[in-house]
């Protein structure tokens, strides 16, 4: 019997508009450290220092635009973060610069939105959310910008509670590890002092913020109030110094309970996140990436069966997948403790990704895993892991 694939070829994205971001180089996706990737369920997002390309990967949505961005020359203003925001049938590509402007553009490549959030580099756009179902009694969707010391959090929660407390984890060079505080109380939180002063004409919810899209989308965008604004402090919860390492990557699993950190030394943490407790290890993965995934663990797909049975979300096991690029593989290990269920040959110049979480989807709509995509540099191919162990 021929030994099944272990990945699903979906798309490519090759064509001559990827010369632009410096395709057609050896390693130009890993290499350059000014090249950033977001990818949605049908289209990718490449962007450097002064250029946007989407690209469509399926065959139904083969689409190319090219975004020029107007960026400030006198402060060498450049694009430092870039992701997709996603509301049902809605789309668009947000951009961070260096100078601490969210860009928000739509598929026809227009201006959107130009929200100065703080006078800074941005260095991540994260969008995470969890869906109410069996498993959680409540719904919690967010979109968090993360700048040099500042974490400015767009909230949206379909329960406004005034105890509600978060935890931000945070990496980089003065730790490798920290963990803060942060309440929800209006009047002093890092949260409040974002929903009240530092979008107070704009947007201060997902809900709201998806509003202003739809309304944007035929209009001229909105002039930013280019004042600093004021932001609260979070509380110190504990922190890792251990110098000269320090954290390089971070991934949440979609619950949050769950962090894998890598650090400059080639190891892997996996950091309970309400605990704040280091419960796993992996040593020699230098220059790794991380990205959790679902997986059909115990459940025989192959079995003759008299009518089609669809997976649901209790059916999944939480696994997270390793990229080892000095290695040549992929490792996917289960959680938390649980063996190393499969390892992936991939080429070298290879990159893993994940779509955007998606805000509003119906809760009646059968579940989606979560799916880790790999994106081979060399041929523009895009595949995706395959969720069921042979």
């Amino acid at each position: 019997m021929a030994k099944r694939s272990q990945t699903t070829e979906l798309g490519c994205i090759a064509c001559e508009e990827l010369s632009q971001v410096g395709a057609g180089k050896e390693g130009w996706l890993v290499d350059d450290p000014n090249l950033l990737c977001a990818l949605d369920t049908h289209a990718l997002a490449l962007a450097n220092r002064s250029l946007i390309l989407v690209l469509g990967w399926s065959d139904s949505d083969g689409h190319r635009i090219k975004i020029v961005p107007d960026l400030s020359p006198i402060e060498a203003e450049h694009i430092t973060a870039i992701e997709w925001l996603v509301f049902d049938e809605i789309r668009v590509v947000v951009a961070g610069t260096s100078c601490g402007y969210l860009l928000i553009y739509s598929l026809g490549g227009h201006l959107i939105h130009k929200q100065l959030i703080y006078p800074g580099r941005i260095l991540k756009i994260r969008v995470r959310g969890t869906k109410r179902d069996l498993t959680q009694d409540a719904s919690s969707e967010e979109v968090c910008v993360v700048m040099p010391g500042v974490v400015a959090r767009y909230d949206g929660s379909d329960i406004q509670s005034s105890q509600r407390y978060y935890c931000a984890v945070t990496i980089g060079e003065d730790a490798v590890i920290s963990a803060f505080r942060l309440s929800e109380d209006k009047s002093r939180s890092l949260v409040g002092a974002i929903l009240s002063k530092v979008v107070p004409a704009t947007f201060s919810t997902i809900a709201s913020f998806s509003k202003l899209i739809w309304r944007s989308e035929q209009t001229s965008p909105r002039k930013s109030d280019v004042k600093p604004q004021p932001f609260a402090r979070a509380s110190p919860l504990t922190c890792l110094k251990d110098h000269p390492r320090k954290g390089e990557k971070l991934t949440l699993s979609p619950s949050g309970t769950l962090a894998a950190i890598t650090d400059s030394l080639g190891r892997i943490l996996l950091l309970d996140t309400q605990a704040l407790v280091v419960v796993r290890l992996w040593k020699g993965y230098r220059d790794a990436c991380c990205l959790f995934m679902e997986m059909l663990v115990n459940r025989d797909t192959t079995a003759p069966s008299s009518s089609y049975y669809e997976p649901v979300k209790s059916d999944y096991c939480l696994c997270l997948a390793i990229h080892a690029p000095r290695k040549g593989i992929i490792e996917i290990w289960q959680m938390r403790t649980g063996p190393r269920l499969r390892i992936i040959q991939c080429v070298k110049g290879a990159k893993i990704l994940q779509p955007t979480y998606r805000f509003g989807s119906s809760m009646t709509s059968p579940y989606v895993p979560l799916e880790v995509f790999l994106l081979n540099g060399d041929s523009g191919q895009i595949s995706v892991l395959n969720r069921t162990l042979n």
